[in-house]
């Protein structure tokens, strides 16, 4: 089997404005007088999702419900950091999760679908590693992504956040070691220096300053025409690496 194994966020799909965006929504809806936002959200609301600390297993939060529970108090310290009283800011603690999901607010990079069938054609099968939230499989759905993978390997469901070594060992456990495995993703850390640590091959996408150090492509057009050049994949790696696009 030759497979690739894609991040979501920043590398297939993204959502609108992110985290500050689902909040946004939030306010918007059910509390328009703390709108707008600030430009910055609060930092203890950026550190305290469960990626920025991938050192610290979470497999204990095994459910969505349990998931976003433990992020509910954080949810909720945001909104009285904005002014929000007690009881109304646990209120709407509750909700951030069905405004993060919403399908109207998840897109998919222009250049995805095509590319996922491009690589098909030339025999590569998919997965996904991705540090994301439990509703990924319905995200997916909503964007055609269903069915295009041979497995979804998703944080919120294994406790493991990349680059943890052990989301890369579940991954390769459950689709059986393939012959040939190549992380494409966009994070410098999470994707490419945690698949190298893996034994797995590894380019990073749409890189806004792309450095010589981690070989990468600008998008999934140039990947469609690097893999179909037959390379073997040290060689691919090396040419990569002598000229990042």
């Amino acid at each position: 089997m030759k497979l690739l194994v894609w991040d979501f966020n920043g590398t297939l799909g993204y959502r609108d404005d992110h985290w500050r965006g689902a909040i946004q929504d939030l306010l918007t809806a059910e509390a328009p007088e703390f709108t707008p936002l600030p430009a910055q959200l609060p930092a203890f609301f950026r550190a305290s999702f469960p990626w920025r600390t991938p050192e610290v297993p979470h497999p204990h939060l095994n459910t969505a419900d349990r998931w976003w529970s433990a992020l509910e108090p954080i949810f909720e310290r945001t909104f009285r950091s904005l002014g929000v009283d007690p009881a109304r800011a646990d209120r709407l603690a509750r909700s951030v999760r069905r405004y993060y999901c919403a399908a109207h607010r998840w897109h998919l990079y222009p250049d995805v679908l095509p590319a996922l069938d491009a690589l098909s054609a030339q025999g590569w099968q998919h997965a996904l590693l991705t540090n994301h939230v439990p509703e990924l499989p319905q995200i997916l759905r909503g964007l055609e992504l269903g069915g295009r993978f041979v497995h979804l390997g998703n944080s919120a469901a294994t406790g493991y956040e990349k680059p943890h070594p052990r989301a890369f060992e579940l991954l390769t456990e459950a689709v059986g070691h393939p012959d040939e495995i190549w992380m494409i993703g966009d994070s410098p850390t999470s994707d490419f220096a945690g698949a190298q640590r893996a034994g797995w091959n590894a380019l990073l996408v749409r890189q806004t300053t792309p450095s010589a150090a981690e070989p990468s492509l600008a998008n999934l057009d140039d990947l469609v025409t690097f893999l179909a050049a037959a390379r073997p994949p040290h060689s691919l790696c090396n040419t990569l690496a002598l000229s990042t696009l």
